[in-house]
């Protein structure tokens, strides 16, 4: 193994070597306590420590790094404090997820560094938004994220890389090479000669590095930062370096030729680092011991502090609370002045003035731009706003979900638009893994608003009328808003923007040029978990949210002589179950209309909160009537009988006449 020290001042080579034996001597003292069992799991980067050192060396401390679980180095390299990861690991109070994750499955803002989750590929995507935040601020910055050979199966990893192109995003694409993922090898993995080969396919610069070279790695990542802090640009960089202890500890290794382990063993980062730097005499033998010495007993000194530390005390209130992010509502009232204007109109008219409100919100989605989406809900977004903040996106939904989380840690809001709910099954990963446990994982909002066209009654058939609520409402951590009207929809959709946790915006496209209302012109807020009472009566309650609002409304101007209390659940997280049992109290019977399928619908889950809380008021069985347990399909007549609309007026008859 050739070193080459040019451009490198003595101090950087020892520095270097420092940081390497470090994270080294951690793991070493890791395995110890695995044995122990006084931590549950442990991923080794045993060999690969030249790659996590080397590229955090070359970023300024400022510039966010995404590493995995083998990156010890970064975490090290950017001195976070040994006793909190140590706690950490044991799930103690002063590691960085209160015990709710484990291991790297953490991020600090203090240290700009973003951890993993264990789906993988969302990080890649979350990178490219970090990279866009810095360009959106006129930073010249860049962002790396760390993958194995295995994560590069993944979509998310084409995806991310493809706007990382077409947007000249500065992020570094780090590609850890080891050989195998869990027990898989490479060339069971992929066929191209080398990963860098697909960086020419998206048109982006590749490279392949020596990823047990550590002055290789820091040299050459340290040049291409220079670059892309002055010229933007996504890098891709393949490491080529092995992993010479089992995806985690309880793996083993037997299924590694042992050849292949002898071969690798001889190239081991630091030990060959060593040899070079004592035999150009920029280290001796003493100075080695007198630095493992300092460093063991750093170690033993930061692991007592972790394991003299209690164990996390249980506080129930604060678990269910820290699922989502503070946020402190508040009430704008609408102006005096009122436009009759449709659904559509009052979405448009709200999200663009949110976007003069909050002059750094960020909305993105296919064909937004200049076309103005497909339903023109952003036409003439971009004559106001611009092309940086009204972007056109490839058509794919994970890497742009998870880009809005990575705006989101830059500080930046950002809407997504799905082109139709439909399409968000291709970004559910990031949505209900990524969006929804940040915070509650470590306290990271994810300020990011998902707009969802959404509804059957179009013929659109089985992809594009899906009215998919249900997959969310299931998620801790999410919101979700289903107007009705256009005023709630203008109202809510403001508040969606201004709280920072992730809120999936329904919007009925059926309602989109159908329903016309007075909406004040100006800027105005609705509050989240506020149901309204659309008609007043004392004969039944009748529930329900979006089209079936207006199903419900028809059926009753139809001469039935039913007085019924109609609520309007505008909101499906937050619920409110307590407009539902004062009207069950009143009423005595209760009914609840949804679009969506009914089988572990959100009729379902009010059914069942009634009955744990007002049985004692109900004259009768409580009526659930949804749409059929099909697919959506496309003929007029097979659409008619699948959804619920006619079967309601039956259902509402037979339980006034129980």
């Amino acid at each position: 193994m050739k070193f080459n020290t040019k451009g490198i001042a003595f101090a950087k080579q020892r520095q270097l070597f420092e940081r390497m034996l470090k994270p080294r001597m951690v793991e070493e003292k890791m395995l110890i306590l695995l044995r122990q069992g006084k931590i549950s799991k442990w991923f080794s980067g045993i060999g690969q420590e030249a790659i996590s050192v080397g590229v955090t060396a070359a970023l300024n401390d400022d510039e966010y790094i995404l590493p995995m679980h083998r990156n010890l180095g970064v975490f090290t390299s950017r001195n976070i404090p040994l006793h909190r990861l140590f706690a950490q690991w044991q799930g103690k109070p002063s590691g960085f997820t209160n015990g709710r994750d484990r291991s790297f499955h953490f991020g600090t803002q203090a240290y700009k560094i973003v951890g993993m989750i264990s789906h993988l590929g969302p990080q890649l995507g979350v990178a490219d938004g970090i990279a866009l935040g810095s360009l959106l601020k006129k930073q010249k910055k860049v962002t790396a994220v760390f993958t194995g050979e295995g994560g590069t199966s993944e979509g998310d990893f084409h995806e991310a890389m493809n706007i990382a192109a077409v947007w000249n995003l500065p992020v570094l694409f780090c590609i850890e090479n080891n050989g195998y993922g869990l027990s898989t090898p490479v060339n069971e993995q992929y066929r191209c000669k080398n990963l860098v080969d697909k960086g020419l396919g998206y048109g982006i610069e590749a490279h392949s590095i020596d990823g047990n070279n550590v002055l290789e790695v820091y040299s050459k990542v340290k040049e291409l930062c220079e670059q892309m802090r002055e010229n933007p640009k996504p890098v891709l960089l393949e490491f080529k370096t092995f992993r010479m202890r089992g995806h985690e500890e309880a793996s083993g290794t037997k299924y590694v030729p042992q050849e292949l382990l002898s071969e690798w063993s001889k190239k081991d980062p630091i030990e060959n680092y060593q040899n070079f730097l004592l035999a150009s005499k920029s280290i001796t033998d003493y100075e080695i011991k007198v630095l493992r010495d300092q460093i063991a007993s750093e170690i033993n000194e930061e692991l007592q502090i972790a394991n003299e530390e209690e164990e996390i005390t249980l506080d129930k209130n604060k678990e269910l609370r820290d699922v989502y992010a503070p946020y402190k509502y508040e009430e704008v009232s609408p102006g005096a002045t009122v436009q009759n204007i449709r659904f559509v109109d009052a979405i448009s008219r709200g999200l663009k003035q949110s976007m003069q409100k909050h002059d750094d919100l960020v909305i993105m989605g296919q064909d937004i731009a200049a076309y103005g989406g497909v339903f023109k809900v952003t036409e003439g977004f971009v004559q106001a706003f611009g092309k940086e903040r009204v972007r056109n996106t490839p058509i794919c939904e994970s890497a742009v979900v998870s880009a809005a989380m990575g705006l989101s840690i830059q500080g930046i809001k950002a809407v997504v638009e799905m082109q139709f709910a439909d399409f968000a099954s291709t970004g559910f990963n990031p949505i209900v893994n990524y969006l929804a446990k940040s915070h509650y994982r470590w306290g990271q909002p994810a300020d990011v608003v998902i707009r969802m066209p959404c509804g059957a009654g179009v013929q659109a058939g089985p992809f594009h009328s899906q009215t998919n609520e249900a997959w969310f409402t299931k998620t801790p951590g999410l919101k979700v808003v289903y107007p009705a009207f256009p005023k709630d929809a203008k109202g809510l959709l403001a508040t969606a923007i201004n709280d920072p946790n992730p809120v999936l915006f329904f919007e009925h496209k059926g309602l989109y040029r159908s329903v016309y209302q007075d909406v004040p012109a100006d800027y105005y807020t609705l509050p989240f978990g506020k149901a309204t009472l659309v008609k007043n009566g004392t004969d039944v309650t009748i529930v329900s949210y979006g089209a079936g609002v207006h199903w419900a409304l028809e059926t009753l101007e139809e001469q039935l002589h039913v007085a019924a209390d109609l609520i309007d659940l505008r909101t499906l997280v937050p619920l409110d179950l307590e407009t539902i049992y004062e009207s069950v109290e009143k009423t005595g019977k209760l009914i609840i209309l949804q679009e969506d399928s009914l089988f572990g619908g959100i009729a379902s889950e009010i059914s069942a909160a009634v009955m744990e809380n007002c049985f004692k008021y109900l004259d009768a069985p409580i009526r659930r009537v949804a749409s059929l347990d099909t697919p959506i399909p496309f003929s007029k007549v097979l659409e008619d009988n699948y959804l619920p609309r006619d079967r309601f007026k039956k259902e509402l008859l037979a339980l006034i006449a129980y």
